[in-house]
């Protein structure tokens, strides 16, 4: 049912009508009183997340539960102490292209809201034609016209029952998980640089290893040959050296490919072409290693501080309002409109204050047979809010469990880093003790064989295992909702 009240005049004189001014006065009024009316729709009660009172974790190994300091968190590669990571860093934020991606969503987001606003206003539009009509001659006059008018229209929704504002919140939501999005991005590359860094580091440590390994069983190759050479020794010890060799020499392929995808993926995040890195990673440096102590805070900091939980909340908030979007359909709209302009059948005569004409009044509608869909509707935002709200509480259990496993894993990283290192340093003198005694004649070249075999496996083992150690401590940052807050410049502005 739809119903609209409305005056038109054609130029007659003010005495002989009602005076508009009155009329406005009125609707005026009218809306002033229903403008106080609440929102249809659950009003949105912000969630907090339940968070245990400690961790679970038993915190060793230089991990402890002080307060995070905002700003070590904020810049947690500083802690690290490299240089050139902090550089790739800085530069990561100004060239990643999901990053921009990120901002262009917050941009989107933003219009989309100014969109919903808009609706909150009056609209007016500017009209103006020239139209040419002729009549039949057998059913009008057979003549030809010309009608004259311009004019301006205006009207204006009145948003008596919020569905407007309810659409506004869910755009101020919407705008707000975007941000939180671009904020999650931030995190992600903030550790994901860190982490294709430290590989570099690594991958450059194991060859060295590897080339280290290699010059020391060449050596005893050309040792073997020429003791062979000399009828020292039969033929087997040569050929045990010499598939050793061989052996170490055919990981420096598969260590190079690692090392080559590592700089490329890392100039990607930077958003440089593969291989633009090249150069300036190709200087060997040391893995760097974690500080001595790491402050982790307790849950209930974590939980307030990761953008994916607080993204969830904002969508949560966003479904609410939607709930009231579609309630809003059951209940009638009402409209104010008018339209003021001249109209002539000849330009000379155009503008004459005679030629005036106006039109303005309430109009309402309402839709009372829809075979239930409005309802559905509802039905259908209710339950997607449902689904928001486990969506949310799903988020927080999983980033409990993230930081859960990544602080098991940084104490027994570092725990099998010592072990490594003692096994290593034993092995060294189990290599030299072999050698020496292989020299000699007291043992077998199969001792020597061993000891190599094993002096090359436990370095490579300790140089991926510290680097493990210090890729978990980035891990840890990043599980701990780290890395975004100082890098947000005026082109990602989150202002609202």
């Amino acid at each position: 049912m739809r119903f609209k009240i409305f005056k038109r005049h054609h130029g007659k004189p003010f005495s002989q009508r009602a005076c508009p001014r009155i009329v406005i006065l009125r609707a005026a009024v009218i809306v002033l009183m229903l403008a106080g009316c609440a929102a249809v729709g659950p009003d949105y009660v912000p969630v907090t997340p339940e968070a245990p009172s400690k961790w679970q974790t038993e915190l060793e190994d230089g991990l402890n539960d002080a307060a995070l300091n905002p700003e070590t968190l904020a810049r947690w590669w500083t802690t690290i102490k490299d240089p050139q990571l902090s550089s790739l860093e800085q530069r990561a934020v100004k060239g990643n292209l999901d990053l921009q991606q990120a901002r262009a969503r917050i941009r989107e987001a933003r219009a989309l809201r100014g969109i919903s606003q808009a609706q909150l206003f009056p609209t007016a539009d500017a009209i103006g034609s020239i139209t040419k009509s002729h009549s039949s001659a057998s059913t009008g006059t057979g003549t030809s016209e010309t009608l004259y008018a311009a004019g301006f229209d205006a009207g204006w929704e009145l948003d008596i029952f919020g569905g407007v504002r309810r659409a506004v919140e869910a755009a101020q939501a919407d705008l707000e998980a975007s941000q939180e999005q671009l904020r999650d991005v931030l995190v992600s590359l903030m550790a994901e640089v860190a982490l294709n860094y430290l590989e570099v580091r690594t991958f450059q440590a194991r060859l060295a290893v590897t080339e280290k390994n290699i010059n020391a069983q060449q050596e005893t190759y050309e040792l073997n040959q020429s003791r062979y050479e000399a009828g020292i020794i039969s033929e087997l010890p040569v050929k045990q050296a010499l598939y050793n060799l061989e052996r170490s020499r055919s990981q420096i392929p598969i260590l190079q490919t690692g090392l080559a995808a590592a700089k490329n993926r890392l100039a990607v995040l930077l958003g440089e072409s593969p291989g633009a890195l090249d150069e300036e990673l190709n200087e060997e440096k040391p893995i760097p290693v974690p500080p001595a102590s790491v402050a982790v805070g307790v849950p209930a900091e974590t939980l307030r501080h990761r953008p994916d939980i607080r993204r969830a909340e904002r969508n949560l908030a966003a479904q609410t309002a939607r709930i009231g979007v579609a309630t809003a359909d059951l209940y009638p709209r009402f409209r104010l409109f008018g339209s003021i302009g001249l109209e002539s059948f000849s330009d000379d005569a155009f503008l004459d204050y005679s030629n005036r004409i106006w039109r303005f009044g309430p109009g309402a509608s309402w839709n009372i047979f829809d075979a239930g869909a409005i309802r559905q509707n509802i039905k259908v935002q209710t339950a997607r809010q449902e689904q928001a709200l486990i969506q949310y509480e799903s988020t927080v259990l999983r980033a409990l469990e993230e930081v859960e496993d990544v602080l098991v894993a940084y104490a027994k990283v570092r725990r099998r880093r010592e072990y490594l290192a003692r096994a290593t340093e034993a092995a060294r003198q189990a290599d030299l003790l072999a050698r020496d005694q292989f020299s000699a004649g007291l043992v077998d070249f199969s001792n020597v064989l061993i000891t190599q075999l094993a002096l090359l496996s436990l370095e490579d083992d300790l140089a991926q295992s510290e680097g493990a150690a210090t890729s978990t401590l980035v891990r840890l940052y990043k599980v701990l909702g780290g890395g975004w807050k100082p890098v947000i410049s005026d082109s990602t502005s989150l202002k609202k």
